[in-house]
Protein backbone atom coordinates (compact mmCIF):
# COMPACT_ATOMS: atom_id res chain seq x y z
CA UNK A 1 0.00 0.00 0.00
CA UNK A 2 3.16 2.58 0.86
CA UNK A 3 4.38 1.58 -2.11
CA UNK A 4 1.45 2.30 -4.32
CA UNK A 5 0.75 5.80 -2.59
CA UNK A 6 4.63 6.46 -3.47
CA UNK A 7 4.03 5.18 -7.10
CA UNK A 8 1.03 7.87 -7.22
CA UNK A 9 2.30 10.81 -5.49
CA UNK A 10 5.12 10.25 -8.12
CA UNK A 11 2.87 10.66 -11.36
CA UNK A 12 1.36 13.32 -9.51
CA UNK A 13 4.50 15.16 -9.33
CA UNK A 14 5.13 15.18 -12.99
CA UNK A 15 1.02 15.43 -13.87
CA UNK A 16 0.41 11.97 -14.93
CA UNK A 17 -2.44 11.25 -13.27
CA UNK A 18 -5.59 13.27 -14.03
CA UNK A 19 -7.28 15.61 -10.91
CA UNK A 20 -10.00 13.04 -10.38
CA UNK A 21 -6.58 10.15 -9.93
CA UNK A 22 -4.97 12.61 -7.64
CA UNK A 23 -8.26 13.77 -5.51
CA UNK A 24 -7.03 17.20 -6.03
CA UNK A 25 -8.81 20.13 -4.68
CA UNK A 26 -8.05 23.26 -6.25
CA UNK A 27 -8.05 26.90 -4.72
CA UNK A 28 -11.45 28.79 -5.24
CA UNK A 29 -9.84 31.33 -6.58
CA UNK A 30 -7.78 29.72 -9.08
CA UNK A 31 -10.57 28.44 -10.65
CA UNK A 32 -12.43 31.42 -10.80
CA UNK A 33 -9.26 32.68 -12.56
CA UNK A 34 -9.36 30.02 -15.08
CA UNK A 35 -13.67 30.98 -15.87
CA UNK A 36 -12.39 34.14 -16.64
CA UNK A 37 -9.06 32.32 -18.93
CA UNK A 38 -12.27 30.82 -20.30
CA UNK A 39 -13.86 33.89 -21.40
CA UNK A 40 -11.05 35.26 -22.83
CA UNK A 41 -10.47 31.96 -25.18
CA UNK A 42 -14.07 32.02 -25.34
CA UNK A 43 -14.22 27.88 -25.09
CA UNK A 44 -17.99 28.08 -24.44
CA UNK A 45 -18.91 29.19 -27.52
CA UNK A 46 -17.76 26.18 -29.94
CA UNK A 47 -18.09 23.31 -27.50
CA UNK A 48 -21.60 24.47 -26.77
CA UNK A 49 -24.06 22.95 -29.46
CA UNK A 50 -27.58 24.97 -29.79
CA UNK A 51 -29.75 24.41 -26.66
CA UNK A 52 -27.06 21.61 -25.20
CA UNK A 53 -25.19 22.27 -21.81
CA UNK A 54 -22.38 24.32 -21.53
CA UNK A 55 -18.79 22.75 -22.83
CA UNK A 56 -20.60 19.45 -23.48
CA UNK A 57 -19.76 19.32 -27.29
CA UNK A 58 -21.54 19.21 -30.34
CA UNK A 59 -21.70 22.55 -32.43
CA UNK A 60 -21.15 21.79 -35.86
CA UNK A 61 -18.02 24.25 -37.07
CA UNK A 62 -18.21 24.79 -41.35
CA UNK A 63 -14.71 23.93 -42.70
CA UNK A 64 -13.76 23.55 -46.43
CA UNK A 65 -13.13 20.22 -45.76
CA UNK A 66 -16.71 19.37 -44.02
CA UNK A 67 -18.32 19.82 -40.99
CA UNK A 68 -16.34 19.34 -37.43
CA UNK A 69 -17.81 18.74 -34.76
CA UNK A 70 -16.69 19.98 -31.02
CA UNK A 71 -16.63 17.81 -28.84
CA UNK A 72 -17.04 17.19 -24.87
CA UNK A 73 -14.87 19.19 -22.96
CA UNK A 74 -16.61 18.65 -19.24
CA UNK A 75 -15.24 17.22 -16.29
CA UNK A 76 -17.13 13.75 -17.82
CA UNK A 77 -14.79 11.05 -17.20
CA UNK A 78 -15.89 9.07 -20.33
CA UNK A 79 -17.80 11.47 -23.08
CA UNK A 80 -15.36 14.48 -21.69
CA UNK A 81 -12.28 15.10 -20.46
CA UNK A 82 -12.56 14.21 -16.63
CA UNK A 83 -9.14 11.88 -16.57
CA UNK A 84 -7.12 14.13 -18.32
CA UNK A 85 -3.79 14.82 -16.39
CA UNK A 86 -3.07 18.96 -16.15
CA UNK A 87 0.15 17.88 -19.24
CA UNK A 88 -2.57 16.05 -21.21
CA UNK A 89 -4.88 18.90 -21.09
CA UNK A 90 -1.73 21.54 -21.70
CA UNK A 91 -0.95 19.10 -24.92
CA UNK A 92 -4.68 19.27 -26.15
CA UNK A 93 -4.85 22.99 -26.11
CA UNK A 94 -1.38 23.98 -27.30
CA UNK A 95 -0.12 21.04 -29.37
CA UNK A 96 -3.78 19.70 -30.79
CA UNK A 97 -3.30 16.41 -29.10
CA UNK A 98 -5.65 14.31 -27.60
CA UNK A 99 -5.19 12.13 -24.91
CA UNK A 100 -4.94 9.07 -26.85
CA UNK A 101 -2.46 10.49 -29.42
CA UNK A 102 -4.52 11.71 -32.09
CA UNK A 103 -4.54 15.24 -33.48
CA UNK A 104 -7.40 17.46 -33.27
CA UNK A 105 -8.16 19.00 -36.15
CA UNK A 106 -7.17 22.94 -36.38
CA UNK A 107 -10.44 24.17 -36.08
CA UNK A 108 -9.61 23.79 -32.84
CA UNK A 109 -7.22 27.16 -32.44
CA UNK A 110 -4.63 25.67 -31.10
CA UNK A 111 -1.66 27.44 -33.13
CA UNK A 112 -3.09 30.39 -31.58
CA UNK A 113 -3.21 28.65 -28.13
CA UNK A 114 0.45 27.50 -28.62
CA UNK A 115 1.15 30.87 -26.70
CA UNK A 116 -0.76 30.09 -23.04
CA UNK A 117 1.55 30.56 -20.96
CA UNK A 118 1.76 27.51 -18.08
CA UNK A 119 0.65 30.13 -15.33
CA UNK A 120 -2.36 30.20 -16.81
CA UNK A 121 -2.72 26.59 -17.94
CA UNK A 122 -2.83 25.66 -14.52
CA UNK A 123 -5.63 27.81 -13.52
CA UNK A 124 -7.89 26.97 -16.75
CA UNK A 125 -7.56 23.15 -15.63
CA UNK A 126 -8.45 24.01 -12.51
CA UNK A 127 -11.57 25.32 -13.70
CA UNK A 128 -12.44 22.91 -16.12
CA UNK A 129 -12.06 20.29 -13.67
CA UNK A 130 -13.67 21.57 -10.81
CA UNK A 131 -15.55 24.67 -12.14
CA UNK A 132 -17.12 23.10 -15.38
CA UNK A 133 -20.40 20.58 -14.71
CA UNK A 134 -19.72 16.92 -16.02
CA UNK A 135 -21.92 16.22 -18.73
CA UNK A 136 -22.17 12.97 -20.56
CA UNK A 137 -23.50 13.94 -23.78
CA UNK A 138 -21.39 11.80 -26.72
CA UNK A 139 -20.84 14.55 -29.78
CA UNK A 140 -21.82 13.19 -33.14
CA UNK A 141 -18.21 12.54 -34.40
CA UNK A 142 -16.56 13.98 -37.19
CA UNK A 143 -16.40 12.60 -40.46
CA UNK A 144 -14.40 13.77 -43.06
CA UNK A 145 -13.97 12.17 -46.68
CA UNK A 146 -10.79 11.15 -47.46
CA UNK A 147 -7.48 12.22 -47.76
CA UNK A 148 -8.85 14.88 -45.17
CA UNK A 149 -9.74 11.62 -42.43
CA UNK A 150 -6.19 10.93 -42.26
CA UNK A 151 -5.42 12.46 -38.72
CA UNK A 152 -2.12 11.28 -39.27
CA UNK A 153 -1.67 14.21 -41.89
CA UNK A 154 -2.45 16.93 -39.58
CA UNK A 155 1.36 15.88 -38.07
CA UNK A 156 2.86 16.87 -41.35
CA UNK A 157 0.97 20.41 -41.26
CA UNK A 158 1.37 21.21 -37.63
CA UNK A 159 5.13 20.43 -38.67
CA UNK A 160 5.38 23.29 -41.05
CA UNK A 161 2.58 25.88 -39.44
CA UNK A 162 2.70 25.54 -35.69
CA UNK A 163 4.86 26.90 -33.20
CA UNK A 164 5.24 25.28 -29.73
CA UNK A 165 6.89 28.24 -27.92
CA UNK A 166 4.49 30.04 -25.60
CA UNK A 167 4.50 33.44 -25.53
CA UNK A 168 7.67 35.98 -24.87
CA UNK A 169 6.67 39.34 -23.88
CA UNK A 170 8.85 42.14 -26.25
CA UNK A 171 11.31 44.60 -24.79
CA UNK A 172 10.04 46.93 -26.83
CA UNK A 173 6.62 47.16 -26.13
CA UNK A 174 4.96 48.27 -22.44
CA UNK A 175 3.79 45.70 -20.12
CA UNK A 176 0.00 46.70 -21.45
CA UNK A 177 1.02 46.43 -25.55
CA UNK A 178 2.56 43.10 -24.14
CA UNK A 179 -0.87 41.76 -22.48
CA UNK A 180 -2.99 43.09 -25.50
CA UNK A 181 -0.57 40.76 -28.02
CA UNK A 182 -1.01 37.79 -25.81
CA UNK A 183 -4.81 38.33 -25.04
CA UNK A 184 -5.11 38.80 -28.95
CA UNK A 185 -2.34 36.49 -30.51
CA UNK A 186 -3.13 33.66 -28.20
CA UNK A 187 -6.22 32.85 -26.08
CA UNK A 188 -8.38 35.56 -28.13
CA UNK A 189 -7.07 33.55 -31.51
CA UNK A 190 -7.85 37.32 -33.12
CA UNK A 191 -6.20 35.71 -36.24
CA UNK A 192 -8.15 33.24 -36.44
CA UNK A 193 -11.06 34.73 -38.14
CA UNK A 194 -9.20 38.03 -39.34
CA UNK A 195 -6.18 36.55 -40.59
CA UNK A 196 -6.06 35.03 -44.68
CA UNK A 197 -5.44 31.81 -45.15
CA UNK A 198 -2.90 30.05 -47.43
CA UNK A 199 -3.12 27.42 -49.39
CA UNK A 200 -3.22 24.84 -46.92
CA UNK A 201 -5.53 26.86 -45.19
CA UNK A 202 -2.91 27.93 -42.87
CA UNK A 203 -3.14 31.04 -41.31
CA UNK A 204 -0.39 33.60 -43.27
CA UNK A 205 0.97 35.37 -40.41
CA UNK A 206 0.51 34.48 -36.47
CA UNK A 207 1.59 37.55 -35.22
CA UNK A 208 2.18 40.81 -35.43
CA UNK A 209 5.56 40.72 -37.14
CA UNK A 210 3.53 39.17 -40.19
CA UNK A 211 1.88 41.83 -42.38
CA UNK A 212 -0.79 39.39 -43.21
CA UNK A 213 -1.45 39.23 -39.60
CA UNK A 214 -5.06 40.62 -39.19
CA UNK A 215 -5.16 41.90 -42.41
CA UNK A 216 -9.28 40.63 -42.67
CA UNK A 217 -10.32 37.16 -44.11
CA UNK A 218 -13.98 36.02 -45.04
CA UNK A 219 -14.86 32.97 -43.12
CA UNK A 220 -18.52 31.44 -43.41
CA UNK A 221 -19.80 34.11 -45.65
CA UNK A 222 -18.86 36.95 -43.08
CA UNK A 223 -16.02 39.47 -43.93
CA UNK A 224 -13.82 39.65 -40.53
CA UNK A 225 -12.23 42.75 -41.39
CA UNK A 226 -9.07 44.43 -41.52
CA UNK A 227 -7.90 45.08 -38.04
CA UNK A 228 -4.24 46.55 -39.26
CA UNK A 229 -4.70 50.57 -39.47
CA UNK A 230 -2.24 52.87 -37.39
CA UNK A 231 -0.84 55.58 -39.49
CA UNK A 232 -3.15 55.12 -42.10
CA UNK A 233 -5.83 57.80 -41.87
CA UNK A 234 -8.60 56.28 -44.24
CA UNK A 235 -8.91 53.03 -42.53
CA UNK A 236 -11.76 52.63 -40.15
CA UNK A 237 -10.50 51.40 -37.19
CA UNK A 238 -8.24 54.62 -37.01
CA UNK A 239 -11.37 56.86 -36.83
CA UNK A 240 -12.19 54.66 -33.55
CA UNK A 241 -10.88 55.95 -30.56
CA UNK A 242 -9.43 53.29 -27.81
CA UNK A 243 -12.46 53.91 -25.72
CA UNK A 244 -14.30 53.17 -28.80
CA UNK A 245 -12.47 49.66 -29.66
CA UNK A 246 -13.75 48.56 -25.54
CA UNK A 247 -17.30 49.84 -26.01
CA UNK A 248 -17.85 47.54 -29.24
CA UNK A 249 -15.72 44.86 -27.36
CA UNK A 250 -17.90 44.90 -23.76
CA UNK A 251 -21.40 46.34 -25.45
CA UNK A 252 -21.25 45.01 -29.17
CA UNK A 253 -21.74 48.51 -30.46
CA UNK A 254 -20.54 51.98 -30.37
CA UNK A 255 -20.89 55.41 -31.81
CA UNK A 256 -20.17 53.99 -35.84
CA UNK A 257 -20.58 50.55 -35.66
CA UNK A 258 -22.74 47.39 -34.09
CA UNK A 259 -21.26 43.64 -34.08
CA UNK A 260 -23.21 40.92 -36.62
CA UNK A 261 -22.44 37.56 -37.73
CA UNK A 262 -19.94 35.59 -35.85
CA UNK A 263 -18.65 38.58 -33.57
CA UNK A 264 -21.99 38.78 -32.11
CA UNK A 265 -21.61 35.51 -29.97
CA UNK A 266 -17.75 36.24 -29.69
CA UNK A 267 -18.99 39.60 -27.72
CA UNK A 268 -21.30 37.91 -26.03
CA UNK A 269 -19.61 34.85 -24.72
CA UNK A 270 -16.25 36.28 -24.32
CA UNK A 271 -15.19 39.70 -24.58
CA UNK A 272 -17.91 41.45 -22.57
CA UNK A 273 -16.37 39.40 -20.04
CA UNK A 274 -13.46 41.01 -19.74
CA UNK A 275 -12.32 43.74 -17.15
CA UNK A 276 -11.99 47.12 -19.30
CA UNK A 277 -7.53 46.75 -17.88
CA UNK A 278 -7.40 43.70 -20.47
CA UNK A 279 -10.50 45.66 -23.20
CA UNK A 280 -7.62 48.38 -23.07
CA UNK A 281 -4.92 46.47 -23.79
CA UNK A 282 -6.57 45.06 -26.48
CA UNK A 283 -7.32 48.24 -28.18
CA UNK A 284 -4.04 49.70 -27.54
CA UNK A 285 -2.21 46.43 -29.44
CA UNK A 286 -4.83 46.61 -32.43
CA UNK A 287 -3.85 50.41 -32.87
CA UNK A 288 -0.28 49.91 -32.54
CA UNK A 289 -0.34 47.39 -35.59
CA UNK A 290 1.09 49.21 -38.57
CA UNK A 291 -1.76 49.47 -41.60
CA UNK A 292 -1.33 47.49 -44.39
CA UNK A 293 -3.21 47.55 -47.83
CA UNK A 294 -6.87 46.96 -48.24
CA UNK A 295 -10.36 48.27 -45.61
CA UNK A 296 -9.63 52.23 -46.49
CA UNK A 297 -12.63 53.83 -45.54
CA UNK A 298 -14.20 55.56 -48.40
CA UNK A 299 -15.05 59.06 -48.02
CA UNK A 300 -16.69 61.71 -50.62
CA UNK A 301 -18.42 64.50 -48.44
CA UNK A 302 -19.77 65.78 -51.58
CA UNK A 303 -21.27 62.36 -52.64
CA UNK A 304 -22.54 61.70 -48.85
CA UNK A 305 -24.54 65.19 -49.26
CA UNK A 306 -25.96 64.26 -52.19
CA UNK A 307 -27.68 60.76 -51.25
CA UNK A 308 -28.95 62.61 -48.29
CA UNK A 309 -30.43 65.48 -49.94
CA UNK A 310 -31.91 62.76 -52.22
CA UNK A 311 -33.02 60.75 -49.59
CA UNK A 312 -34.60 63.71 -47.99
CA UNK A 313 -36.77 65.08 -51.02
CA UNK A 314 -37.56 61.71 -51.67
CA UNK A 315 -36.11 62.34 -55.25
CA UNK A 316 -36.05 58.29 -56.06
CA UNK A 317 -37.90 57.81 -59.39
CA UNK A 318 -36.19 55.24 -61.47
CA UNK A 319 -34.22 54.20 -58.36
CA UNK A 320 -35.70 50.67 -57.14
CA UNK A 321 -33.17 50.78 -54.24
CA UNK A 322 -33.20 53.93 -53.33
CA UNK A 323 -37.28 53.68 -52.79
CA UNK A 324 -36.69 50.21 -50.90
CA UNK A 325 -33.93 52.23 -48.98
CA UNK A 326 -36.67 54.52 -47.80
CA UNK A 327 -39.22 52.46 -47.51
CA UNK A 328 -37.24 49.53 -45.16
CA UNK A 329 -34.47 51.05 -43.65
CA UNK A 330 -34.77 54.94 -43.59
CA UNK A 331 -36.48 54.88 -40.30
CA UNK A 332 -33.49 53.44 -38.79
CA UNK A 333 -30.11 54.61 -40.73
CA UNK A 334 -31.84 57.62 -41.52
CA UNK A 335 -30.99 59.53 -44.72
CA UNK A 336 -27.64 60.33 -44.26
CA UNK A 337 -26.81 56.52 -43.67
CA UNK A 338 -25.06 57.49 -40.28
CA UNK A 339 -27.93 55.57 -37.92
CA UNK A 340 -28.21 56.37 -34.74
CA UNK A 341 -25.16 56.25 -31.65
CA UNK A 342 -24.61 53.28 -29.58
CA UNK A 343 -28.18 51.93 -31.52
CA UNK A 344 -28.26 51.75 -35.14
CA UNK A 345 -24.82 51.34 -36.84
CA UNK A 346 -23.59 53.80 -39.97
CA UNK A 347 -23.77 52.57 -43.00
CA UNK A 348 -21.60 55.05 -44.58
CA UNK A 349 -17.75 53.81 -44.74
CA UNK A 350 -19.20 50.75 -43.01
CA UNK A 351 -16.64 47.54 -43.42
CA UNK A 352 -19.26 45.56 -43.82
CA UNK A 353 -21.13 47.66 -46.53
CA UNK A 354 -17.92 47.88 -48.28
CA UNK A 355 -16.73 44.11 -48.13
CA UNK A 356 -15.62 43.02 -51.10
CA UNK A 357 -17.43 39.76 -50.62
CA UNK A 358 -21.12 41.17 -50.39
CA UNK A 359 -22.39 37.63 -48.68
CA UNK A 360 -21.97 39.18 -45.31
CA UNK A 361 -24.43 42.05 -45.88
CA UNK A 362 -27.02 40.08 -48.39
CA UNK A 363 -27.00 37.83 -45.23
CA UNK A 364 -28.22 40.72 -42.84
CA UNK A 365 -30.49 42.08 -45.08
CA UNK A 366 -31.86 38.71 -45.65
CA UNK A 367 -31.55 37.46 -42.12
CA UNK A 368 -31.97 40.53 -39.82
CA UNK A 369 -29.68 40.76 -36.49
CA UNK A 370 -29.60 41.00 -33.08
CA UNK A 371 -26.83 42.92 -30.97
CA UNK A 372 -25.70 40.51 -27.71
CA UNK A 373 -27.10 41.30 -24.56
CA UNK A 374 -24.26 42.01 -22.36
CA UNK A 375 -23.89 43.54 -18.48
CA UNK A 376 -23.63 47.07 -19.40
CA UNK A 377 -26.13 47.36 -22.65
CA UNK A 378 -28.65 44.37 -21.57
CA UNK A 379 -31.04 45.76 -24.30
CA UNK A 380 -30.77 43.17 -27.20
CA UNK A 381 -31.50 45.54 -30.22
CA UNK A 382 -32.67 43.99 -33.23
CA UNK A 383 -32.67 44.39 -37.10
CA UNK A 384 -35.80 42.73 -38.71
CA UNK A 385 -35.34 40.20 -41.70
CA UNK A 386 -36.64 40.79 -44.78
CA UNK A 387 -36.41 36.78 -46.54
CA UNK A 388 -40.27 36.92 -46.28
CA UNK A 389 -40.90 40.67 -47.89
CA UNK A 390 -38.20 41.25 -50.53
CA UNK A 391 -37.68 39.03 -53.54
CA UNK A 392 -34.12 38.45 -55.21
CA UNK A 393 -34.16 41.34 -57.40
CA UNK A 394 -35.09 43.60 -54.44
CA UNK A 395 -32.96 42.56 -52.24
CA UNK A 396 -29.71 43.01 -54.46
CA UNK A 397 -31.21 46.37 -55.66
CA UNK A 398 -31.13 48.01 -51.96
CA UNK A 399 -28.02 46.09 -51.58
CA UNK A 400 -26.69 47.94 -54.78
CA UNK A 401 -27.64 50.96 -53.33
CA UNK A 402 -26.23 51.07 -49.89
CA UNK A 403 -22.69 50.05 -51.51
CA UNK A 404 -22.83 52.87 -53.24
CA UNK A 405 -24.79 55.79 -51.60
CA UNK A 406 -22.63 58.13 -49.29
CA UNK A 407 -19.92 57.78 -51.07
CA UNK A 408 -19.26 54.11 -50.46
CA UNK A 409 -17.34 51.67 -52.64
CA UNK A 410 -18.70 48.40 -52.93
CA UNK A 411 -19.31 45.89 -55.83
CA UNK A 412 -22.57 45.32 -57.70
CA UNK A 413 -24.76 42.19 -55.79
CA UNK A 414 -26.50 40.45 -58.42
CA UNK A 415 -30.24 38.43 -57.84
CA UNK A 416 -27.98 35.33 -58.61
CA UNK A 417 -26.01 35.71 -55.18
CA UNK A 418 -28.85 36.25 -53.13
CA UNK A 419 -30.50 33.41 -54.35
CA UNK A 420 -27.40 31.58 -53.24
CA UNK A 421 -27.65 32.87 -49.77
CA UNK A 422 -30.96 32.53 -49.50
CA UNK A 423 -30.73 28.94 -50.22
CA UNK A 424 -28.55 28.27 -47.41
CA UNK A 425 -30.49 29.99 -44.85
CA UNK A 426 -32.61 28.45 -42.06
CA UNK A 427 -36.04 27.48 -42.82
CA UNK A 428 -37.00 29.63 -40.19
CA UNK A 429 -35.62 32.88 -42.01
CA UNK A 430 -38.45 32.36 -44.82
CA UNK A 431 -41.37 32.74 -43.17
CA UNK A 432 -43.84 35.21 -44.17
CA UNK A 433 -43.81 36.61 -40.59
CA UNK A 434 -40.53 38.58 -39.45
CA UNK A 435 -38.18 36.93 -37.57
CA UNK A 436 -34.81 37.81 -35.69
CA UNK A 437 -31.29 36.42 -35.05
CA UNK A 438 -31.49 34.01 -32.08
Amino acid sequence: MMIHRQWRQGLAGVGLLSAAAQGMAFDQTEIERGEYLSRAGDCVACHTAPGGEPFAGGQAIESPFGEIFSTNITPDPDAGIGNYTRDEFAAALRDGVRNDGKKLYPAMPYPSYSLIIDDDIDPLYAYFMEGVAPVSNQPESTDLSFPFNQRWGIGIWNWFFTSSEPFTPSNDRSDELNRGAYLVQGLGHCGSCHTPRGLFFQEKAMNGEGRDFLRGETLEGWYAPNLRGSGNQRHPLQRWSEEDIVAYLETGRNDYSAVAGEMAPVVAYSTSHLDEADLYAIASYLKSLPAGKGDEAPHDEQAAEQTQAMLTHADVDGNTGARLYLDNCNACHFANGKGASQVFPSLEGSSLVNAEDPTGIIRVILSGARMPSTEKRPEALAMPDFAWRLSDDEVADVANFVRNAWGNEGGEVSAGQVAGVRDKLPEDRLSSEPTYID
